[in-house]
């Protein structure tokens, strides 16, 4: 048995025993387990060990090991490295569909978004970062202004610590692992606990692309595991998507070691409808922009700001959304609204729902309660007449709620979509494209779609204010990985 994995042929429970760590499978310090459950039905669907300190050390020390290799991956020619990239997305496009499967399983992604999404993104962009670097030199000779010449070069950091959440695991794992490894770092990945069989699978894909030994190493999750790496003597740099208060935390223990640290944190987005949107022809758009993988999305543009010319309008066309969508089984295709991740997440979503009842807001549809039997289900749920300073409206609710705030004019539209301590995402919906860009160029935040939202691989993807710092994709995301180095000629 090479992937240290095997199912019950009764039950199809997953039983993964081993870590991927130095290019084999290993067992694990602790004889304890973690047991994953499906989100949609409660069920457990799989079991994995649970990584230590030791574990964690002994990975950091194989990509150690591995980046100090005087023949190894750090020293490759960017073409040899983009060739080991493309054969991983080959590897990753074999296993797309039980890619996808699991995802859904634990997190309670539909199905839909899985596929397009976990199943296809990872191996996109390794494929772009193979190719950007290829093109991209690693030196460059400027002219000195005091005479001379400045060679400067860029080199990889050394160790990463990628540690990623649950909502889009594969997703933006491959934002911080295909740069990383483009640049010739080595890496080990902490995934989170309510996403683990996808990484097993993940494990399998690496092994089989034959990434040598070391330059990818894979955790499960253990008690503080996080907080460790980010203060382990032997990383060099932390890469971390999560929640603005654990970037906080993260934030301030890199300060203190002055180790470089890239934070894609959480967000409280804007749908700005200006007064001449074309609702109808955007719908699916708007649905993807605003409640794509159930609102458990940092990007998500979960204040809707609706003119009062067109503010019923705006109500019925989102009470139509919310109610026309399918709520179901994360698994079924027909699915556009599955559970939340877990039973404690789905009530923390449910309490600000009756937070925003109780703060006055109108509810327009969904509401608190679901009629689904098992599985951690909530209803999409649309509230009206909502302040801007609102919990509701000024809170990370990570789940499809969605609160529709009026304003007047441009201006207090892009006042209200600025006051907010978030800055991650937006949006603009307009038929007029010279206004779109005016008023999304005053929009305090990382990122804007104009009539849709989706992040390019070849444009830098992050936050503003409290959504984080530092960037990822595009050639800015490769330079996050690497040091430069000037040699005074």
């Amino acid at each position: 048995m090479t992937n240290a994995a095997q199912a019950d042929s009764t039950s199809d429970i997953l039983f993964y025993d081993s870590l991927f760590i130095d290019g084999e499978w290993r067992k694990p310090a602790s004889s304890d387990s973690h047991s994953v459950t499906s989100a949609s039905t409660g069920q457990v669907i799989g079991h994995v060990p649970v990584s230590t300190y030791t574990d964690a050390d002994a990975a950091v020390a194989a990509a150690r090991r591995a980046f100090a290799d005087p023949t190894g991956w750090a020293t490759w020619h960017p073409t040899e490295r983009a060739r080991a990239l493309q054969r991983l997305a080959d590897q990753l496009d074999a296993r797309k569909e039980e890619m996808a499967r699991r995802v859904s399983s634990q997190n309670g992604m539909p199905y839909s978004t899985s596929i397009n999404f976990e199943a296809a993104v990872p191996a996109g962009v390794l494929r772009y970062y193979a190719t950007l670097a290829e093109q991209m030199p690693t030196e460059e000779r400027r002219p000195g202004v005091l005479g001379g010449t400045s060679l400067v070069h860029r080199t990889p950091l050394g160790v990463i610590a990628a540690i990623v959440p649950w909502n889009y695991p594969q997703t933006l794992t491959f934002f911080k692992l295909a740069p990383a490894l483009a640049a010739g770092n080595t890496v080990v990945v902490k995934p989170s606990t309510e996403t683990l069989l996808d990484f097993a699978l993940l494990s399998e894909a690496v092994a089989a692309a034959g990434i040598p030994a070391g330059v990818i190493n894979i955790l499960t999750s253990g008690r503080g595991l996080g907080a460790y790496l980010v203060g382990h003597p032997g990383v060099d740099k932390i890469s971390f998507t999560g929640s603005t208060a654990v970037g906080r935390e993260i934030a301030g223990r890199a300060g203190q070691l002055l180790r470089p640290v890239t934070l894609e944190l959480g967000g409280k987005s804007a749908a700005l409808i200006l007064d001449d949107a074309d609702l109808e022809s955007n719908a699916e758009a708007l649905f993807i922009a605003s409640l794509l993988n159930n609102g458990q999305t940092c990007f998500a543009s979960t204040r809707i700001l609706a003119p009062r010319s067109r503010y019923a309008e705006v109500v019925e066309f989102y009470k139509t959304l919310a109610e026309g969508s399918v709520v179901g089984d994360a698994l079924d295709p027909a699915t556009h609204i599955g559970p939340m991740v877990s039973s404690s997440h789905r009530d923390k979503v449910v309490s600000y729902i009756e937070r925003g009842i109780a703060d006055g807001a109108t509810l327009v549809t969904g509401g608190p309660r679901s009629d689904r039997e098992h599985g951690w289900f909530v209803q999409p749920t649309i509230f009206a007449d909502v302040d801007n300073a609102s919990v509701i409206a000024q809170e990370e609710i990570f789940g499809p709620v969605l609160s529709i705030i009026a304003y007047e004019g441009d201006d207090e539209a892009i006042r209200i979509a600025n006051d907010s301590e978030f800055g991650l995402g937006g949006t603009v919906w307009t038929t007029d494209s010279e206004r779109a860009e005016r008023v999304a160029k005053q929009v305090q935040t990382g990122t804007i779609g104009i009539n849709h939202y989706l992040p390019d691989f070849a444009a830098p993807y992050g936050g503003v204010k409290a959504s984080g710092m530092g960037r990822e994709l595009g050639p800015e995301g490769l330079a996050h990985y690497q040091n430069l180095h000037s040699i005074y000629l």
